[in-house]
């Protein structure tokens, strides 16, 4: 496909909301064929229309996405896609500047998952994103949280974390940032504390990933193990399509080392 037409084919609910008029402005600041008008917002998506067309600026009364007693819509890899472009450009400016580090990280995991040139052109989608000054992080979530699948969200933050930690240096700016993200996506503090330890190397760490205390005794610490390898595993996030099970399998590689460990240190 040339141009962006390869994300209209695999998204489904970003079309709307605060996220769809983030990246309708995104994609039209390229000029690119979504802009030209070969991808359309339907009526009410409130955000894009083509070239020529307005940004609604007012955010809508009613939003067309979901309501809490709707059921969640199915999340496509586009949507994925594009929720991750946001918040992982909103992470990276939480401490007041861009590390290349961290620009080269995201551009790398772009290439893991999607090859080389459907990487270049969402760098490029990532890069105008991230030049829009007046992202509402808390829409944004708020639209995520709504119509996202949890394992969907604590993949998400995985990924952010990830991107904080590629400079080797977590500002405070960068753990507030994706502490009160996690918070908006309706991730609970022990689901963050559990992903956030994958990323630290600490004593007690091996007990934050499985979300247990110190003195969990060695029934507590299997049953843990079982859970937390059934909330990790990969097939849960099938259908983001296998360019999102990566970061998934390194979760579930997490879950099985911190339970390793925790056999020697026990002895069971």
């Amino acid at each position: 496909m040339s141009g962006f037409k390869w994300i209209g084919a695999t998204l489904g609910w970003s079309f709307g909301g605060p996220i769809g008029a983030i990246i309708g402005l995104a994609l039209g600041s390229l000029g690119d064929a979504f802009s030209k008008g070969d991808l359309k917002l339907g009526p009410g998506d409130g955000s894009y229309k083509g070239r020529g067309a307005k940004q609604n600026r007012r955010q809508q009364s009613t939003p067309n996405y979901r309501t809490r007693s709707q059921k969640r819509a199915q999340t496509h890899s586009g949507d994925f896609e594009v929720s991750l472009l946001i918040l992982a450009a909103v992470v990276i400016k939480a401490d007041g500047k861009q590390d290349q580090r961290e620009l080269d990280f995201v551009r790398q995991q772009f290439n893991k998952m999607y090859g080389k040139e459907r990487a270049n052109r969402a760098y490029k989608l990532f890069k105008s994103v991230s030049h829009q000054q007046n992202i509402s992080t808390r829409q944004v979530c708020v639209q995520i949280q709504r119509m996202m699948d949890h394992a969907s969200r604590l993949q998400l933050l995985h990924f952010l974390f990830g991107i904080a930690k590629a400079d080797e240096v977590v500002t405070e700016d960068e753990l507030r940032q994706i502490y009160t993200i996690s918070g908006y996506l309706g991730i609970s503090s022990r689901d963050y504390e559990s992903i956030k330890a994958m990323f630290y190397n600490a004593r007690d760490n091996a007990y934050k990933i499985l979300e247990i205390d110190k003195n969990a005794s060695v029934d507590e610490i299997k049953k843990a193990y079982r859970k937390m390898a059934k909330k990790y595993h990969p097939d849960k996030v099938e259908h983001l399509g296998d360019e999102h099970k990566k970061g998934a399998e390194d979760k579930f590689k997490q879950v099985q080392k911190a339970y390793e460990q925790l056999q020697k240190e026990k002895r069971f």
